[in-house]
């Protein structure tokens, strides 16, 4: 057992030598450890000195290291007090006066800072905090027992915080958060429901409980515990799923269908026999990626095909086409690493969808997406496809192509810079080839006599490229203009360009070569080419080809003269944007321009843009959708303003922009009938002229 302490008397019985030695333990306990040297105290090393009151004599460590050995730090000042705990103490005292009679033990056990008392108290649990409060993790001196703190209003800071506008009774909406959108559904048209397995079978409802105090209440004793989210990982939507979950399987391939008939033609960004066999053999119940590309293209087909090819009413096409992208898009955002290429198809035809639903800066987000994919597999270059099979290669280039031209449209249309440029890209155009004679190990060679759909893309695709090249020229110039023996260069690269466009379609297979049906020379427009009688027999066509189930589908079946039209409105939107730029480089070095000449040009344009758009079938210009309605529109509006400012424009140019914008009357109409929604869906009085802007 240990000794007892002997008591204390007022006649002390302790010889002096214990005296002294309890003194000098004491004063040895009391004594505080030497200031530590700058160098062990950045290093947190006890300072070793033979001396520890000497500062003059280097601690053994310096010497060690052979680095001086100084005592400059100083102690900063101790900071002001803590606002957040100042608070908690009005707010206990505010309890307090409110309730006088209480006794001084029941304000402290209901006070948020009931837990800071002497050492001596005992420690008592306040009901709101729990176990512990914030202020014992807090570093802070032991304060006393306050009775009663008087409540003084503190003003408002300059610069709010959370703490300001605390509120007890604060409740939070975190419970009443929508549930993730892919659940299960006892309805057998519901949507995406859970895999099987056992890890992929996690509920993400949100919590019941209600967090009903400030957060950092229940920081202290919740922070260790699993809490349910209300917003699920990106990887609870990268699963399988089945086709049925979104909708019947036999609609599902009927818009697959409708897509290689109507839509492939000009967007043949998927290799037709391998994506029909993976979907024969149900891969997006194994891939999810793969669901997630049949899903945007089901979207992009449904906004791109007329409604009277589908079996719905039109909210119900634009509901379901709303759900497969959303569903695409819940996937295919989990799976960037690693990109594919089938990432990109997927973002382009996501691009297509919000360009038809006229969601602008979503369609400039996902075609940014799908460009930055392109670029980081170096689609662009042509030594990225070594060691590729030939599907993959020709998917890539395919799609490439398409983001080439997308690129080109939206800058010249829209006015935007330009993301892929002509002099960064060494990749080949994709061989012309139909999807049946490219296998995984070869290349099979077409048949004779038999034009591949994809040359259509191919010679479009020159056609932008030249379109980017007097793009990048306009631009420089715009921000350096060419002087002298410059700006003559210039026109001369200017002038090579226009002979090129012209040029472009010269050796087109004979299936996308132009029919005119109405052979004319400039200023002999046939009178059929307008009139309120070519009007309405144009429409009454166009409503026939978006409504009558029943209607022929000849014209719009045949993809060469659905590209036809695609091809010559796109030369001669080049052609115009070349003549524009020419013209302002002869003003710049000449000082002057030939007005009879630039009026004749002017007038070329609207013929030969009248011309091609009275030779192709309504039907197939119509298969183009809102792109091409925006090219015609682009050209048509800037012929008009140029006629209207010539003073000497003759009658026969005015008479050729009359039609030409009698024309564009009924491309919107077309247009028109691409939207889904009913609250843009204008109402049409024949003439489209309600739609222009």
């Amino acid at each position: 057992m240990p000794a007892a302490r002997p008591k204390k008397e007022s006649g002390s019985s302790t010889p002096p030598s214990d005296k002294e030695h309890f003194a000098e333990n004491s004063k040895s306990k009391r004594k505080r450890q030497s200031q530590s040297c700058d160098a062990c105290r950045a290093r947190k090393v006890r300072c070793a000195r033979e001396n520890p009151d000497d500062q003059k004599q280097p601690c053994k460590h310096c010497v060690t290291l052979g680095i001086p050995c100084t005592y400059e730090y100083q102690p900063k000042k101790r900071g002001p007090p803590n606002l957040y705990l100042r608070r908690l103490q009005e707010a206990a005292a505010a309890a307090a006066s409110a309730q006088p009679d209480a006794s001084n033990e029941a304000d402290i056990s209901a006070s948020p800072v009931s837990t800071i008392g002497s050492p001596t108290q005992g420690s008592v649990v306040s009901p709101t905090l729990g176990p512990k409060s914030p202020s014992q993790y807090m570093d802070v001196p032991s304060l006393p027992s306050i009775p009663s703190i008087p409540s003084i209003p503190i003003p408002p800071s300059r610069y709010p915080i959370a703490a300001d506008s605390y509120h007890p009774h604060y409740s939070s909406g975190a419970s009443s958060l929508p549930s993730p959108p892919f659940t299960d559904s006892s309805s057998s048209h519901g949507l995406i429901s859970q895999s099987p397995k056992a890890d992929d079978t996690l509920s993400y409802t949100p919590g019941s409980e209600s967090f009903n105090t400030y957060p950092l209440y229940n920081w202290s004793y919740k922070q260790h515990l699993p809490q349910p989210s209300p917003i699920p990982p990106l990887s609870y939507y990268y699963r399988p799923h089945r086709l049925e979950d979104i909708a019947p399987r036999d609609t599902i391939s009927l818009i697959i269908a409708l897509f290689f008939d109507f839509v492939y033609p000009l967007t043949p960004c998927v290799h037709k026999p391998s994506f029909m066999a993976d979907l024969h053999a149900r891969r997006e119940e194994r891939d999810p990626l793969f669901f997630a590309l049949v899903m945007s293209t089901v979207a992009s087909t449904l906004v791109q095909v007329p409604r009277s090819y589908l079996p719905m009413e039109r909210p119900v096409v634009r509901k379901l086409a709303q759900t497969c992208h959303e569903a695409s898009r819940h996937i295919s955002v989990a799976s960037y690493d690693p990109p594919t290429s089938m990432h990109v198809v997927i973002r382009y035809f996501d691009c297509v969808y919000h360009f038809c639903e006229g969601h602008d800066a979503t369609q400039h987000a996902a075609f940014g997406e799908a460009a930055h994919i392109a670029v980081t597999l170096r689609l662009h270059e042509e030594g990225s496809y070594e060691g590729l099979d030939p599907i993959e290669c020709e998917v890539r280039r395919r799609i490439f192509w398409l983001l080439f031209g997308a690129d080109k449209s939206m800058s010249i249309l829209l006015g935007r810079p330009i993301c892929l440029r002509d002099e960064d890209c060494s990749v080949h155009f994709p061989k012309e080839l139909d999807d049946e004679y490219i296998t995984p190990s070869a290349y099979l060679p077409q048949p004779h006599g038999k034009t591949a759909v994809v040359s259509g893309l191919n010679y479009i695709s020159r056609i932008f490229a030249l379109l980017g090249e007097i793009l990048v020229r306009i631009r420089v110039d715009k921000r350096s203009p060419p002087q002298g023996q410059f700006a003559t260069a210039r026109l001369e690269e200017v002038q090579s360009l226009h002979q090129r466009i012209m040029g472009a379609l010269s050796l087109a297979p004979e299936p996308l070569r132009l029919k005119p049906a109405h052979p004319f020379s400039h200023g002999h427009l046939p009178p059929e080419f307008g009139g309120a009688g070519f009007r309405k027999a144009t429409f009454d066509e166009v409503k026939d080809f978006f409504d009558n189930p029943n209607a022929s589908r000849a014209n719009a079946l045949n993809p060469f003269l659905v590209m036809q039209a695609n091809l010559y409105v796109t030369q001669q939107l080049v052609r115009f944007v070349i003549e524009q730029y020419r013209d302002e480089l002869i003003l710049s070095l000449q000082g002057n321009l030939d007005e009879q000449r630039v009026a004749e040009e002017r007038e070329a344009v609207a013929s030969d843009l009248l011309n091609i758009l009275h030779s192709i079938p309504i039907q197939s210009i119509a298969t183009n959708g809102p792109s091409l309605v925006h090219k015609v529109r682009f050209v048509a509006s800037t012929l008009l303003e140029t006629v209207r400012r010539a003073e000497i424009a003759p009658e026969r140019a005015r008479v050729a922009h009359n039609f030409l914008w009698d024309f564009l009357s009924i491309l919107s109409e077309i247009e028109r009938n691409y939207l889904l929604d009913d609250d843009r869906d204008g109402t049409s009085s024949g003439d489209g002229m309600a739609m222009m802007g």
